[in-house]
């Protein structure tokens, strides 16, 4: 038997409590298509760049945030600054939790996980009063059944991955989204994905880290990410960030 099996295997059940278990399903029936950009661990090149791109677009972000990892070097580099935060919600886009150690999102038990949501809500309190966290996403790895409970109970929404769009029976605690650095050699394989979210009329959640000329390997570069967000303009499709998204998809259903 191959040594690769047994890690393999425990990935796909991982992956499959994930995806069946702890779900809190609401149907999704967008108007009009929806695309949402999002980036992970919120380093500064995040704004500095992709924030940038966006607002060239009249189009805002979401920025997941871990407040514990303010300043500090990280495999996707500089990690955003107190200005940086400051910066953000000024430009419009918006702040999401991403726990504040930045917690495994299998391998963390949840009752410590959601200890990490509450004390980066906490910390966010502190040094930005009035601001408050729209969503959720997870790090690093899928979700525990028990974790999308505990955060679920949080967050109108969380995020997760998935590589597709979002429509019909939708698990709102764990959104999917389609991360840019998996395809970033192969833009049309993205545009694709913008075409058929459109003709569906779904809700797609792109997802990266940082963007710069030499992103990292969970990162993309700016001329990649540009041709992204001017596509998805160009669409047909609105793009939001994800709170105010799930605001007005959801809007029907809390009037």
């Amino acid at each position: 038997m191959s040594s690769s099996f047994w890690p393999r295997l425990k990935s796909f059940s991982q992956r499959s409590a994930s995806r069946w278990l702890g779900r809190r399903v609401w149907w999704l029936e967008p108007e009009f298509p929806i695309v949402s950009f999002t980036f992970d661990d919120f380093p500064r090149t995040a704004l500095l760049a992709g924030g940038k791109i966006l607002k060239s677009q009249g189009a805002a972000g979401t920025f997941y945030t871990s407040l514990g990892l303010m300043d500090q070097e990280s495999p996707s580099g500089r990690i955003f600054s107190l200005e940086d935060l400051q910066n953000t919600v000024a430009a419009g886009h918006e702040l999401g939790c991403h726990t504040y150690s930045h917690s495994h999102a299998w391998d963390t038990p949840p009752r410590a996980f959601e200890k990490s949501i509450e004390e980066n809500q906490q910390a966010l309190a502190k040094i930005m009063p009035g601001q408050k966290f729209m969503s959720h996403s997870y790090p690093i790895g899928v979700p525990r059944p028990a974790t999308k409970r505990r955060a679920g109970r949080r967050f109108g929404c969380c995020r997760g991955g998935g590589q597709t769009y979002n429509l019909g029976p939708t698990d709102a605690n764990c959104l999917k989204a389609f991360f840019l650095e998996q395809s970033r050699d192969d833009v049309d394989a993205v545009k694709k994905l913008i075409n058929l979210n459109r003709e569906m009329s779904g809700w797609l959640i792109f997802a990266t880290h940082d963007v710069c000329d030499e992103p990292s390997r969970f990162g993309c570069k700016p001329g990649f990410f540009e041709t992204v967000v001017r596509y998805a303009a160009v669409s047909g499709a609105r793009i939001m960030p994800v709170g105010k998204a799930w605001e007005h998809l959801t809007a029907k259903f809390n009037s």
